[in-house]
């Protein structure tokens, strides 16, 4: 087990165990959940990581299933490595109804196929992904429970005073991205609801680890001396290992009709602060540009800390790892968020 008080995380391999490494709650989970694993969609930045810990789980609870990830696969090498820890791979358009009928039947299925960058001038294919994609899933997994990954973008922005959406609140998409997360929502809850496809939805609101995410982008803003938008002026952010296990347990919670839980951080927090801080772990000064809005994408995430816990890894923490992995050069997936994005487009 590692300590969550090291100041340094020293390369992607230490990190991708940190990222996989299940807390008591998870390992609990799958030692009473029955059957195998589906990851679909699992090769985006959190799959590869959610899906070891799903292994790492079953194997500490002494429980036997196979896990196994399903993604188009680009490169050979995500796949290999899915392989050496003990995860089975298939390489599989989900758009292909013939390859999604030839999956093999699990109990358990995570969903994490979608669409978002690059989503605006492909409009048709973001709803193909994120709206058609999830009926043909739970049509061809309706005796599976599904846990179905979304976003807090659902709700739209949300005034910095409330502390954030919860999931009782009613969606306010803003964007054909948005709008085309809800309608996942709407299809996976409809099968929920008619075919009693037992459901949990993640509205996730933002997973972060060393290579990617907002405070990482933020890091890297101060650390080259870009300056700092602060139009989308507080967000939430959640270690990704953290994300991954709430995402796990919900599994056991999913239900008809769908079981809502907003996966984020417990502050809100201020991007001038996150920039400050950053400064000054390098020691140099920030930038900023533009203004605070009163409002931002801001979920709250109370009911899940009651269920599951709160996080292991604090604001603290990430900002620590993420300033000493960006100023030794670290890795990144050079992917930015966008997080400062008001209009949602993608």
């Amino acid at each position: 087990m590692f300590s969550h008080s090291e100041k340094s995380v020293p390369d992607v391999e230490a990190l991708e165990l940190r990222l996989s490494e299940p807390d008591e709650g998870t390992v609990r989970t799958l030692a009473s959940l029955s059957g195998d694993i589906l990851v679909l969609g699992c090769g985006g930045k959190m799959g590869p990581t959610l899906a070891r810990m799903a292994r790492r789980a079953s194997n500490t609870a002494g429980a036997s299933r196979r896990v196994i990830a399903v993604s188009r696969f680009s490169s050979p090498r995500l796949p290999a490595k899915l392989q050496s820890w003990g995860i089975e791979t298939i390489s599989c358009d989900l758009l292909d109804p013939a390859a999604l009928a030839n999956l093999p039947d699990a109990s358990n299925v995570v969903y994490m196929a979608g669409m978002k960058f690059g989503s605006t001038g492909q409009e048709s294919l973001t709803w193909a992904m994120n709206s058609f994609l999830p009926g043909l899933v739970a049509d061809r997994f309706r005796n599976s429970r599904i846990a179905a990954f979304s976003t807090g973008n659902v709700y739209g922005l949300t005034r910095v005073a409330s502390a954030g959406s919860q999931e009782s609140d009613e969606p306010h998409p803003v964007g054909e991205y948005a709008m085309s997360c809800l309608g996942r929502e709407r299809i996976f809850e409809h099968f929920s609801r008619t075919a009693n496809v037992k459901t949990s939805i993640l509205r996730l609101n933002y997973a972060t680890e060393l290579r990617y995410g907002v405070l990482v982008d933020i890091a890297q803003r101060v650390n080259t001396g870009q300056p700092v938008d602060l139009s989308m002026g507080y967000l939430n952010a959640i270690w990704q290992a953290d994300a991954n296990a709430v995402a796990l347990q919900s599994l056991l919670h999913a239900s008809s009709p769908p079981f809502f839980i907003n996966i984020a951080g417990p502050d809100v927090l201020s991007v001038r602060r996150i920039a400050e801080d950053f400064s000054a772990c390098f020691g140099k000064p920030v930038q900023f540009e533009g203004t605070e809005a009163p409002d931002a994408l801001l979920s709250n995430a109370r009911k899940a800390f009651q269920l599951f816990g709160k996080p292991r890894t604090s604001y603290e923490q990430m900002i620590s790892w993420i300033a000493d992995w960006v100023s030794r050069g670290g890795e990144t997936l050079a992917k930015p968020t966008h997080f400062e994005n008001r209009a949602g487009k993608f």
